[in-house]
């Protein structure tokens, strides 16, 4: 099964780059791929319906793995740090490694 999978951050989050490393090595294990979306918060860009969430937020699907959603309209890094691999995992329907 293919997913749709995005990586919301916006530059200088200090987890962005564990989350990235979280999700390689989640994809790498359940067999997805290596491929996934990247939106930073503070680009124009950056569609309407990943502002609001923490950064960094990793969606599959459109739902975010940790089970959150939105938190307000401002840039923030989310307490939680990165998800893990394991919620990932869950998220693309796989088991942990």
């Amino acid at each position: 099964m293919t997913h749709q999978i995005e990586l919301v951050h916006f530059t200088g989050c200090p987890h962005a780059d564990q989350a990235r490393e979280n999700l390689r090595l989640a994809l790498r294990a359940s067999g997805a791929g290596d491929a996934w979306s990247e939106w930073d918060l503070a680009a124009p860009e950056a569609p309407e319906r990943v502002r609001g969430y923490g950064s960094p937020t990793i969606l599959v699907d459109g739902a975010d793995v940790s089970g959150d959603g939105p938190e307000g309209s401002e840039l923030s890094c989310r307490v939680s740090g990165a998800p893990s691999v394991e919620a990932i995992l869950n998220a693309l329907g796989g088991t942990t490694p």
